[in-house]
């Protein structure tokens, strides 16, 4: 049997900016301290602007999204998209 090494963990940030909620897919180490890192992160991107809700890892589903760039939609984006 072949065993296939990971590096990484996807995970799922949910989180709101401004109020409005916010999704991010996020690689890790599998022996890191996520939801340390991410909080540590957001700080550093949005300052007070954001709060953190969640952090899991993703599911299957997701991972098959995110390897295939369907990253998810927000209908109020600014860039368009949706």
């Amino acid at each position: 049997m072949i065993t296939v090494y990971r590096p990484t963990t996807l995970w799922v940030v949910i989180y709101r900016y401004k109020g409005q909620p916010r999704r991010w897919y996020k690689a890790f180490a599998p022996d890191a301290d996520v939801p340390a890192l991410v909080a540590a992160q957001l700080r550093d991107l949005h300052g007070d602007h954001a709060q953190l809700e969640d952090v899991r890892p993703a599911t299957a589903d997701e991972e098959l999204q995110y390897l295939r760039g369907e990253t998810p939609v927000f209908p109020m984006c600014p860039t368009g998209r949706g």
